[in-house]
């Protein structure tokens, strides 16, 4: 009795660490620039919706993570036999956005922190440093639809820098409006300078280092 109660606690324990595992997001495929897929001739353009369009952002710690959100400024999506064939979108980096804190209670702090507007000017390139790139950029370069999931890859823009990354995502078109979700994935900062408390670029920081994967999930509306 003692011997089946105890593997059943043992299988218990596996099932849930195998359970953690999976909802941890995968990792984008990253690699060089490629070229930008322009528009097939029979493609129908839809415009990004900006008020429907975001981006949601997940960054931790050893002590914690915080959540937030990134919005577009401008894109378009171009749609071909009712699967995804190419797009250009604009983020918006001014528009760093913290979620899991209140007014007053460190949000602005972190805010100005992320986008370099507070603080010292060598604070200003700790993260993103949004008076120097104020804008950043995603062009698809590949997309293919399969079994209703579509693999994106395209080029991602951030600080100057520019490196292809490949994540799932759910493309549905209705009538006039096109919605791109993607699967939760991360993508390692540092490959585009955003290198503020990671332990794979600076020594000696103990327990008080920040992650180098940063968690996102796109969330885009276009319209006729």
């Amino acid at each position: 009795m003692k011997n089946r109660i105890a593997s059943l606690l043992i299988l218990s324990a596996l099932t849930l660490t195998v359970s953690c595992k999976n909802d941890k997001a995968a990792e984008a495929e990253t690699t060089e620039a490629g070229a930008v897929k322009e528009a097939s001739g029979e493609a129908v353009s839809y415009t990004v919706d900006k008020g429907n369009s975001k981006i949601d952002w997940t960054g931790s710690k050893p002590t914690g993570k915080h959540t937030g959100t990134i919005n577009l400024s401008d894109g378009t999506v171009s749609i071909k036999d009712n699967v995804l064939d190419s797009g250009k979108f604009t983020i918006d980096m001014n528009t760093i956005t913290v979620t899991d804190l209140k007014a007053g209670d460190g949000k602005e702090d972190l805010e100005g922190h992320l986008k370099g507007t507070g603080g010292t000017e060598e604070d200003f390139d700790h993260f993103f440093n949004v008076k120097k790139y104020p804008q950043s950029t995603f062009e698809i370069t590949k997309a293919v639809t399969e079994n209703g999931k579509t693999a994106v890859e395209g080029n991602l823009t951030m600080k100057g820098i520019t490196k292809n990354v490949k994540f799932p995502a759910t493309v549905t078109v209705d009538g006039n409006t096109v919605t791109l979700v993607s699967d939760p994935f991360t993508i390692n900062r540092t490959l585009w300078n955003v290198n503020y408390g990671s332990k794979s670029v600076f020594d000696n920081l103990g327990d008080k280092f920040i992650n180098d994967d940063i968690e996102l999930k796109v969330s885009i509306t276009a319209k006729k």
